[in-house]
C-alpha cells in the first residue's frame, strides 16, 4: 500500500514546501517508452545517443516531471487534489543514475475558488533540471451540519 498523505486549503500557507527524491533508473526509462509510446532513440539507444548534443541516452524529461505529479499527489498536497495547470521548462537533461530531487513550494491560496499556486523544480545535485510552476484545486474541510 502506497502511503497517501492529506493537506486540505485551511492546512496550507505561502512558503511551505514538500521534497521526493528518486533514481532514475534505465527500466523506468524503458517502462515510460512504453507507457507513453515515445520511444525515442535518444532514450533508448546508447549508439544513436552518443552522437547527439547530449553525448549520450537521456531520460524524457516528463519521466522526471512526474515526479512533480507525485508530491502533488501524495505529499502535498495529497489526496484529493486535482492539477489544474503546470508549466515546465527543461533546463538540463536527467540521465541513467541521477538522482532527481523534487520540490514544491506553495506560493499564493485563493481561498474563495480553493486553487494553491506552487512552484515546481526538479534538481539533479545544485542543477535545476526542471523549473515549473502548478495551479492544483485542493479540498476544504467538511464543515458541519449546522
Amino acid at each position: 500500500m502506497h502511503s497517501v498523505k492529506q493537506y486540505f486549503l485551511e492546512d496550507l500557507e505561502v512558503g511551505m514546501r514538500a521534497e521526493y527524491e528518486r533514481v532514475v533508473t534505465q527500466d523506468m526509462i524503458e517502462s515510460f517508452a512504453e507507457v507513453s509510446g515515445d520511444h525515442n532513440p535518444l532514450h533508448l539507444d546508447d549508439n544513436y545517443a552518443k552522437d547527439t548534443i547530449f553525448k549520450g541516452r537521456i531520460a524524457h524529461g516528463l519521466l522526471s516531471a512526474a515526479f512533480i505529479s507525485k508530491v502533488f499527489g501524495t505529499v502535498m498536497p495529497g489526496k484529493g487534489s486535482v492539477y489544474i495547470s503546470q508549466t515546465l521548462r527543461f533546463l538540463a537533461p536527467v540521465r541513467i543514475g541521477d538522482t532527481v530531487l523534487t520540490v514544491v513550494e506553495v506560493t499564493a491560496i485563493d481561498r474563495d475558488k480553493k486553487r494553491v499556486s506552487f512552484k515546481s523544480r526538479c534538481k539533479v545535485g545544485s542543477t535545476v533540471v526542471i523549473d515549473g510552476d502548478a495551479l492544483i484545486l485542493v479540498p476544504v474541510r467538511a464543515r458541519a451540519a449546522a
